[in-house]
């Protein structure tokens, strides 16, 4: 088995070890419903929507008005029990 006459210098090696730092960056392509930059052939992460159809409905978050609201009528969560 053939051994190194000398040994390599860590310059070397780094020049070596940094050509996969070097790799090309992904494709990006922008939704056509939105306009956000996202993966080609994936669902647009901002609305759902693929290929011109909606795919994944977006989840609406409750406001901090509605969650008010609901533990002012008397929820579980309520602490002035008498």
């Amino acid at each position: 088995m053939p051994n190194p006459k000398r040994k390599h210098t860590p310059h070397r090696r780094d020049c070596r070890r940094s050509a996969n730092s070097k790799l090309d960056m992904p494709n990006l392509s922008k939704c056509s419903n939105c306009g956000a930059v996202k993966l080609p052939h994936k669902i647009c992460h901002e609305c759902g929507f693929y290929n011109g159809k909606l795919i994944m409905p977006k989840k609406v978050k409750k406001s901090a008005e509605s969650v008010e609201s609901s533990d002012k009528r008397g929820s579980i969560n309520n602490d002035n029990r008498s």
